[in-house]
């Protein structure tokens, strides 16, 4: 029995799939990834590239944006159990963001950029997407906000600066901290208050 030919992609899957194969080459070989490299990581003729993008930096640009783009976490940040000790959860989350943060860190050393490119102007898309990432972080702390004596959104504003400082390689001198480090220093301080912690 023969098998039906795979339905063509459409202009924008396409463009798509070209960005999802060039995002990992650029953490490898910043913009001095090939139209090569990427059509041979995607399985397609170099021409296909040019069907879709005006030029390899066009590709490149489209390729930065996602990766910076917020809402990246967000399935990954409903998928931990509301239902885990409080520090779990918290772990959890720290975990997310270091991954995260490595990765752009890398991207940007890679790309020689000084820093994050700016959101785009008037794109409610943008906003939404940060805000539902920030939305579904505190829904992580949530089900223990009476055990915190600060709001969920404020703890969870103190492990993303933590967790940002704490990852950055220059920044953190070399010396990152570890998950651990950030929850345990955000839940319960560097002073011992009599050998109690909250219960988690």
């Amino acid at each position: 029995m023969r098998r039906g030919r795979a339905r063509p992609m459409s202009p924008e899957e396409r463009r798509e799939a070209l960005v999802a194969v060039t995002l990992p080459l650029l953490h490898e070989h910043g913009r001095a990834v090939t139209t090569r490299l990427i059509a041979e990581a995607a399985g397609v003729a170099e021409g296909t590239i040019f069907r879709v993008f005006a030029s390899k930096d066009e590709l490149v640009d489209a390729a930065v944006a996602k990766a910076f783009r917020p809402g990246r976490m967000i399935d990954d940040l409903r998928s931990i159990p509301l239902d885990a000790p409080l520090r779990d959860r918290a772990l959890a989350l720290v975990g997310l963001m270091q991954r995260r943060y490595s990765g752009v860190f890398v991207l940007m050393r890679k790309l020689g950029m000084a820093g994050p490119p700016e959101p785009p102007p008037d794109d409610p898309e943008w906003a939404d997407a940060l805000q539902r990432t920030l939305d579904a972080m505190v829904d992580v702390l949530s089900p223990d906000q009476d055990q915190l004596v600060l709001p969920a959104a404020e703890v969870v504003r103190v492990l993303r600066l933590l967790t940002f400082s704490g990852t950055h390689p220059k920044v953190a001198a070399g010396e990152p901290l570890s998950a651990e480090q950030i929850v345990d220093t955000v839940l319960y301080g560097v002073v011992a208050r009599d050998g109690n912690e909250p219960s988690c």
